[in-house]
């Protein structure tokens, strides 16, 4: 599901110029190429794209311009790098760069590398020209810091300004971030100087390994958003995380717009105990312990990587810029303490919750929170009767609950990005009786029909699901069947809409004989960093099957849609499977034979009728929505003052905007006010889990009739 994770979008270094049918590479700082394994196993993955994912993308004109955009937009996404002549001149490329990626000629994608490398060296080397000059901070001036939606620069000229504003901004924010009255401007251009000096020095350690990783890539992610390739370092890297534990803060990370951005939380990590983060903020300083904060905006995401994890016990502060935020913003503080997270061990967990409902009665509801579908593999594959599951665990709560006498179970699968397909499968057979669950359509438009076939049921009393943009995959089919089934109410936003299935395999496998003494007797030496142990030639993950629902239709695209919704601040325009240009479309199959447990029509219509006149009379909703039209507002280019009076009235006007709001939040649950000098409170209330406990309170007598 988080694919992009493990991406470099290292700040790289290059140059050049050429002719077909190969693009020759100038001598540059790096003087990045390919080597004769890249080019092997570039043609190789073309080849398995080809010919055996679902998808079946041959290389040409089409495929080729969309790999093109992938990687201009890769390298220089905020368009502070290239100029228009620089694109003007990669331009003969758009065409061809797939078919080139065929015949194993890496050397256009290189050239743009190195090409984007050139420049982003010269704009930091600029940059620190313009520490020690006079900037005027009393001036209307205003700098945009992310111009995706721009035209590219038309001449260096309009790029040196532009890094002129850059530093100006960076020096005004060091500035605002000191003591009134405390002037520390020559400790503020040394921060700067180490700051552009430590991007440099990153930047140069960029090898061969980091460009070809880029670029595959950018060649993947125009097939579709769940295959890609991984080199020999990120290939360990990944099934380490998929099997194993993580030592930190419990977070994935990405860089966007050379910022280390939150993209998941992972349950029962520090970061998800704490509440403070959110997806999408965005990580810019890092300090150990009670140490002065490095800044990180432009690092390697490896190397902002290595800085935020640690070992456990060890204290991280962290600088955040929150989500939908610009980046004039003033940035929050964040104190965890790292974790060993194992992420088998993400277990279901139970509460119990008295809801009065509006006939005046007290309704006692069981709330089982999922954060993955989990299974210890290794237990059951060794005959361990006593090995944990997802279902095995939730089973258990079950009883629990029933002993408990509770009158209805609210599922909560809100962030849940999946795991176990046999777990989801099995979890469902505990609410409905035997029967289909999910279909699977193969490479070779084969369906299989994946069944619960255990008889009986575990809890057959008023159930309902809760899903949100980021429950995904396992959760997706879960979900659907639910509803398919008529077995339960299903509550919250629009799921992912992550249906597909991939197989990860090493490129060994396609790596001949021939070809593999080639790559020997070429001398080419092993990059140094490569783990020990890692796939020798790195592995794909290619898409190879496509989920759909027992009623046919497939939970690809669209997710699944709730039966009862609430608004959200992630749109399925910026959010999502739908989000991403390169996914597979929806589609629907025959529907697979099975036994509607009832047709739940006319009560999800009375249920949403009650939970409606509930929110006209709601401050809570009210406050909800005000927060989702603040968290979207659009600003193509939003452009930061560089006054530094009005940049301090805009960040004090902001600071107090945000205390407003937690204290109205705080306000009204009836609870203290944030005062000023105080560390900003955790806000844990959560309006969407207490209203899901309200419309479940209507639904219960609603079953009992």
């Amino acid at each position: 599901m988080f694919r992009n994770l493990i991406v470099f979008l290292s700040l790289i270094s290059f140059v050049a110029c050429g002719s077909k049918p190969r693009v020759e590479i100038e001598d540059t700082p790096l003087n990045l190429t390919p080597t004769l394994q890249h080019e092997i196993i570039a043609k190789e993955i073309v080849n398995i794209l080809e010919n055996y994912s679902y998808k079946k993308v041959q290389a040409g004109d089409s495929l080729s311009n969309i790999v093109f955009n992938n990687l201009v937009k890769t390298v220089d996404q905020g368009k502070n790098y290239l100029i228009q002549e620089d694109i003007d001149a990669i331009e003969k490329f758009r065409p061809t760069v797939s078919q080139d990626l065929k015949k194993g000629d890496l050397s256009t994608p290189f050239y743009i590398f190195n090409l984007y490398s050139k420049r982003y060296l010269e704009c930091l080397e600029y940059a620190l020209t313009q520490v020690d000059a006079a900037h005027n901070f009393d001036i209307d001036e205003n700098y945009v810091s992310y111009r995706e939606k721009l035209d590219w620069f038309k001449s260096e000229e309009e790029l040196k300004d532009q890094w002129r504003k850059r530093v100006k901004f960076d020096l005004l924010n060091l500035k605002l971030a000191t003591a009134e009255g405390k002037n520390e401007d020559e400790k503020h251009k040394e921060t700067l100087k180490k700051r552009y000096n430590n991007l440099i020095s990153q930047a140069k350690k960029t090898n061969a390994n980091d460009a070809f990783q880029l670029i595959m890539t950018s060649y993947t992610d125009a097939i579709d958003p769940h295959t890609t390739y991984y080199n020999p370092s990120f290939a360990q890297a990944f099934n380490e995380g998929m099997s194993n534990t993580l030592e930190g803060i419990g977070a994935r990370l990405q860089m966007e717009n050379e910022m280390v951005t939150i993209k998941e939380i992972i349950a029962g990590g520090p970061a998800f105990k704490d509440k403070t983060l959110k997806i999408d903020d965005r990580i810019i300083g890092v300090a150990q312990g009670k140490g002065e904060f490095e800044d990180i905006v432009g690092w390697r995401i490896d190397a902002a990587v290595a800085k935020i994890k640690g070992s456990k016990g060890t204290e991280v502060r962290l600088k955040i810029l929150p989500a939908g935020q610009d980046i004039s913003a003033q940035p929050t503080i964040v104190s965890l303490t790292r974790e060993k997270i194992v992420i088998e061990e993400e277990s279901a967990q139970k509460k119990v919750k008295i809801v009065k409902g509006e006939d005046g009665k007290d309704y006692k509801i069981g709330i089982i929170t999922l954060p993955k579908f989990y299974i210890d593999f290794a237990a059951a594959r060794n005959g361990d009767p006593n090995y944990k599951s997802t279902t095995r665990d939730v089973r258990l709560i079950l009883d629990s609950l029933k002993a408990e006498n509770v009158d209805g179970v609210l599922l909560d699968l809100r962030n849940n990005g999946g795991g176990s397909l046999q777990e989801a499968i099995e979890l469902t057979g505990l609410f409905i009786d035997k029967g289909p669950v999910v279909q699977v359509r193969q490479v070779n438009n084969k369906v299989d029909i994946e069944r619960d076939s255990e008889a009986g049921v575990k809890w057959d009393g008023p159930f309902g699901v809760i899903i949100n943009r980021f429950s995904a995959s396992a959760s997706e089919i879960f979900a659907g069947a639910i509803q398919d089934y008529g077995r339960g109410i299903v509550l919250g936003s629009t799921t992912y809409g992550k249906g597909t299935v991939q197989s990860a395999i090493e490129m060994e496998r396609f790596i001949s004989p021939t070809n593999k003494l080639l790559i020997k007797a070429s001398g080419e030496k092993k990059d140094a960093d490569t783990p020990q142990g890692a796939p020798e030639f790195g592995q794909i993950n290619v898409t190879i099957a496509k989920f759909y629902r027992v009623n046919g239709s497939s939970t690809q695209h669209k997710g699944v849609e709730a039966d009862i919704t609430f608004p959200t601040q992630f749109s399925a325009e910026k959010f999502g499977e739908s989000s991403e240009k390169s996914a597979l479309p929806w589609d629907q199959i025959n529907t697979a034979q099975f036994n509607l447990v009832a047709n739940l029509k006319d009560t999800n219509k009375i249920l949403q009728e009650k939970h409606l006149k509930r929110m006209d009379g709601s401050e809570q909703y009210k406050f909800l929505l005000d927060d989702i039209k603040e968290f979207n507002k659009e600003d193509a280019a939003p452009q930061i003052s560089l006054n530094q009076a009005q940049l301090k009235k805009e960040r004090d006007a902001n600071k107090e905007k945000n205390r407003a709001r937690i204290n109205k939040l705080l306000e009204l649950h009836n609870m203290p006010l944030w005062k000023d000098g105080q560390p900003q409170p955790k806000i844990e209330f959560d309006f969407i889990l207490d209203e899901s406990l309200n419309v479940m309170a209507d639904l219960i007598p609603l079953s009992k009739k």
